[in-house]
């Protein structure tokens, strides 16, 4: 039986991706629709049990099928606090990581010696910043295991500002200002190791600006200030909206935020309704977050018509 040739094509096109289809459906979307059900079962009867789990649902009668939605907001107050924080801590880094990613991309898309090695080594930790690693960098050294004598963790103290502000009398002035300084000083190494992709996009974008825009500019007169904000901004501004999304979904996914960290504890104790009501909560408001950035910030963007 003989086969068209494009029809071929599109055969081995299948085949490549069928192992990458049947990992999507056995092990993404039944797990996620599975979640999704949990969380209108009852959680003292969410238990593993011989073949699976023991699945009893909530009655459907009034409001009792949003137990766990109900205790995961009104019952359990370490959520809320923690949602807020996570909120908080997401609305100080994000505009910080996008000002220094564009800043070191400007940067490293001049001509000067050295570039490509600039340019892995603000890109190297995208590769190499797992668990252990970062905690080095952060100081966080007992949780790896190795040593934290008195010498090596001072090399790799992250709160040496902090300190410093205190002692001058910089963190007493108000409780919110201390708040977002410490924020800002302790998670400086987090905020740099952070945004390895988002350099990565906006040299892409600075890249892509036409010659002929700079030479106009020049012949113009047009100083590098202006340059900057007529020209560089308004074509890279599509990927300050692409790494704006990037930034805030990667802060709230992290396994180290306060909200994950209280997910990942109530599964460890079993309580899988609460956890996935929990979870399926923190997603729904994520979107709504991410939904209400693109809407504002897309009226600020310049798209370029041919």
């Amino acid at each position: 039986m003989k086969i068209p040739y494009e029809r071929r094509k599109s055969l081995y096109g299948y085949g490549f991706i069928s192992v990458w289809l049947i990992g999507t459906v056995l092990w993404f979307l039944i797990p996620l629709i599975e979640s999704f059900c949990y969380c209108f079962m009852d959680n003292a009867s969410l238990k593993p049990d011989t073949g699976g789990m023991r699945k009893i649902w909530l009655s459907f009668h009034g409001t009792e099928w949003l137990a766990n939605f109900k205790y995961a907001f009104a019952a359990d107050p370490q959520f809320k606090q923690n949602l807020v924080s996570v909120l908080r801590d997401t609305a100080i880094q994000t505009p910080m990581i996008l000002i220094f990613s564009l800043f070191i991309a400007v940067i490293l898309n001049q001509e000067f010696k050295g570039r490509g090695f600039a340019r892995a080594i603000f890109f190297l930790p995208v590769i190499i910043a797992t668990g252990p690693v970062y905690n080095i960098i952060s100081g966080n050294i007992a949780s790896t295991g190795a040593d934290s004598g008195a010498q090596f963790s001072t090399l790799f103290e992250t709160d040496i500002v902090g300190d410093l502000l205190e002692f001058l009398g910089v963190m007493n002035i108000s409780a919110s200002l201390t708040d977002i300084i410490n924020t800002v000083v302790t998670n400086i190494f987090g905020l740099v190791w952070s945004s390895g992709i988002q350099i990565l996009i906006f040299l892409a974008a600075l890249q892509n600006i036409p010659v002929s825009a700079k030479e106009a500019a020049s012949m113009e007169g047009a100083t590098s200030w202006e340059y900057f904000w007529k020209i560089t901004l308004p074509y890279v501004s599509p990927m300050i909206l692409a790494n704006f999304i990037y930034t805030v979904i990667d802060s709230f996914t992290k396994t180290d935020n306060a909200v994950m960290i209280r997910v990942l504890a109530k599964q460890r104790d079993w309580d899988y309704a609460y956890a996935a009501a929990m979870a399926w909560s923190y997603f729904a408001i994520v979107m709504v977050v991410v939904g209400i950035i693109v809407a504002i910030v897309n009226k600020f963007i310049f798209y370029e018509v041919e």
